[in-house]
């Protein structure tokens, strides 16, 4: 039996303080009832004794402490799930607003999820292809992985966000149909949501995606909620109905901003920053429900996006999410103010499964050799533009110069591709060789002598 308490003692922000309750257990979720009818819904942060701790998912403006009403539902928040999800848009809390019916689902799962079984992880080891030069040919992402994407303040990350939601896609043919999109868009603007739903609508993508939307309008407390909602559907897909589901989620630092003020709001002694003292768990109980399980077809692959506060990689948020996932794709403001795009910054970017996913069967027989000798030579490349600053280019040797023309035409015609252009990794791996060919075979020394013989044309001058 569902007991109603109107024992509210004191609200304070998002949180609610109610007394004299009996049986509630921490996470479950409670319904508010106000005086005129209207419910609003919360969570149980805290029991101690019989007072406990709730937390508002909407605002407490116009809350009557004497005269509302409390109860309690037995458990935590869920999210019906179905197949029918697949081209729909949600709320941040799982309500669709895309005009269409309500979901019939299948099951409701609670929004926490159950954390994989280290013991029944399987390595992943199978490429995904983006579409995007920088990531497939030189930071390739691994189904199973989890890849962030570093951004800044005012720099294109969600065109990068749509244009990889748009293009992904697994490369064997008899799973290629079965590969979803869930996409968590959390506290972003009105026009930032308004051009992911078009863009999907436009090029057909949001057939195979889920949407969940956050507002930046919306209470800042929903934003806690938003990604878990996200994993939670892209949980049902991949292990229940064995889909490849790649999870795109900006913007992280949008999330750790809203777990800051319910963690001041509850008085906790912060952290660096300010941020709580369990951000890192915070954050690891979300990126670690990606990856595969040992007996199931399905995967979950997840690239979270997050702005860093000051192009700082060492703020909180940045530095932690680098410890917990496998590598981060870096987006550069000197890319940017070139007119790169996408602007990423291939030097510092890496991913470390990247080697698990390429090769012959995978991608093509050259590729590690290519990957290796594009960072090589483009990394001294830099180093002699950065002296023909010092010294003038008449100080430079032939094949200094040379290196420094390799490094231009690499930003011009690798980097820069633009958001519209969905390049496979055959044409990334041949426009590779393209650039390559700036320079004399003779520097091509991270590529074994039998795949150079096979690639480079017979017919030029050897070096």
């Amino acid at each position: 039996m569902i007991r109603e308490y109107r024992t509210i003692e004191e609200v304070a922000g998002p949180l609610m303080l109610v007394r004299k309750v009996d049986g509630v257990k921490y996470d479950e979720l409670g319904e508010i009832e106000l005086p005129s009818g209207e419910t609003r819904r919360c969570r149980v942060l805290e029991v101690n004794g019989s007072n406990v701790l709730v937390q508002l998912f909407e605002s407490s403006a116009g809350l009557n402490l004497a005269h509302s009403k409390v109860r309690f539902s037995g458990h935590g928040v869920e999210l019906p799930v179905s197949e029918d999800m697949l081209g729909r848009v949600f709320s941040g809390m799982g309500t669709p607003i895309d005009g269409g019916p309500k979901i019939i689902p299948k099951a409701s799962l609670d929004i926490n999820g159950t954390p994989i079984n280290p013991a029944a992880r399987n390595y992943p080891n199978e490429f995904i292809q983006t579409g995007v030069s920088t990531i497939d040919g030189l930071n390739t992402l691994v189904r199973g992985q989890k890849l962030p994407i570093f951004s800044g303040s005012g720099l294109p990350h969600a065109n990068l966000a749509a244009q990889i939601a748009r293009q992904a896609s697994v490369r064997s043919d008899s799973t290629d149909s079965k590969f979803a999109v869930v996409f968590a868009a959390i506290g972003i603007t009105f026009e930032e949501a308004d051009f992911f739903i078009s863009d999907f609508k436009r090029t057909g993508a949001i057939d195979r995606t889920v949407l969940f939307i956050n507002l930046a309008s919306d209470p800042a407390i929903e934003r806690i909620s938003t990604p878990r909602m996200a994993l939670t559907a892209a949980e049902y897909l991949a292990f229940e109905c064995d889909m490849h589901v790649l999870v795109i989620m900006t913007d992280i630092t949008n999330y750790a901003e809203a777990l800051r003020e319910v963690s001041a709001a509850r008085k906790e002694v912060p952290g660096r920053r300010g941020y709580p003292g369990y951000l890192y768990t915070d954050l690891a109980t979300m990126y670690e429900r990606a990856g595969r399980k040992m007996g199931s077809e399905g995967s979950i692959t997840m690239i979270p996006i997050l702005t860093m506060p000051e192009d700082d990689k060492t703020h909180p948020i940045p530095d932690l999410t680098g410890y917990i996932t496998e590598g981060q794709i870096i987006l550069s403001r000197e890319m940017f103010r070139k007119g790169y795009n996408p602007p990423v910054d291939v030097l510092p970017s890496l991913s470390r499964l990247k080697d698990k996913g390429i090769g012959e069967g995978k991608t093509r027989e050259d590729h590690a050799g290519t990957m290796n000798q594009l960072f090589s030579s483009y990394a001294r490349g830099r180093e002699a533009k950065e002296l023909m600053v010092v010294l003038g280019e008449a100080a430079l040797t032939p094949v200094d110069r040379l290196y420094a023309k390799f490094s231009d035409e690499f930003e011009k015609r690798y980097i820069n591709q633009g958001f519209n252009e969905n390049r496979s990794i055959e044409e990334t791996l041949d426009l590779g060789w393209e650039l390559l060919r700036i320079l004399p075979r003779s520097e091509m020394k991270r590529i074994s002598p039998k795949i150079l013989d096979k690639y480079w044309p017979r017919d030029e001058v050897q070096s």
